[in-house]
């Protein structure tokens, strides 16, 4: 699956940012919905295209699917359904739930915000408001509402600072 394949190849570049990181994981999710609910067609056009060429019988996708060994008072299914509802559909959900596991939304969230704290590009990324909310929503305990009053004054300082020590490098 091309799809995934993309999100793993960029989580393993160590110099990959978060919030790229962030957002292939959010385009992931939105092309493996896209694919669940419309890709089902092509894919198997794509698939009958592959087997034809590598001279592999396609089945008829729409005999009888015999479950499992016992051929007892099943219900029948058409082999289509078993490889679109079985197959097709349970693997995406399947990578669709892992991606929702891995990587909750309080979790990016985190991520999202901490990107606020990156030196990276001579902190490019600075946001006093992100650090505040980042301070604020998973430190509660750590700040006051009067230390986080002090903290923004303090990155405010700070944040006037940084270009006059990167002018002296």
């Amino acid at each position: 699956m091309g799809i995934t394949n993309v999100l793993c190849q960029a989580l393993q570049q160590q110099s990959q940012d978060i919030l790229n990181a962030i957002h292939i994981v959010y385009t992931s999710k939105l092309l493996l919905q896209q694919l669940r609910d419309g890709g089902w067609c092509n894919f198997l056009v794509n698939v009958k295209y592959f087997c034809e060429k590598h001279e592999i019988e396609v089945p008829n996708m729409s005999a009888q699917y015999v479950f499992g060994r016992s051929r007892s008072r099943q219900p029948s299914a058409t082999v289509e359904h078993h490889y679109r509802i079985d197959v097709f559909l349970a693997t995406i959900d399947s990578q669709i739930q892992e991606l929702n596991s891995r990587f909750h939304e309080q979790t990016i969230e985190l991520l999202t915000l901490s990107c606020a704290l990156d030196p990276k590009d001579n902190f490019k990324s600075f946001n006093i408001e992100e650090i505040n909310k980042l301070a604020e929503k998973f430190y509660p305990l750590d700040f006051s509402s009067n230390e986080l009053n002090i903290l923004k004054s303090q990155l405010q300082h700070y944040q006037h600072d940084i270009p006059n020590h990167l002018k002296r490098r």
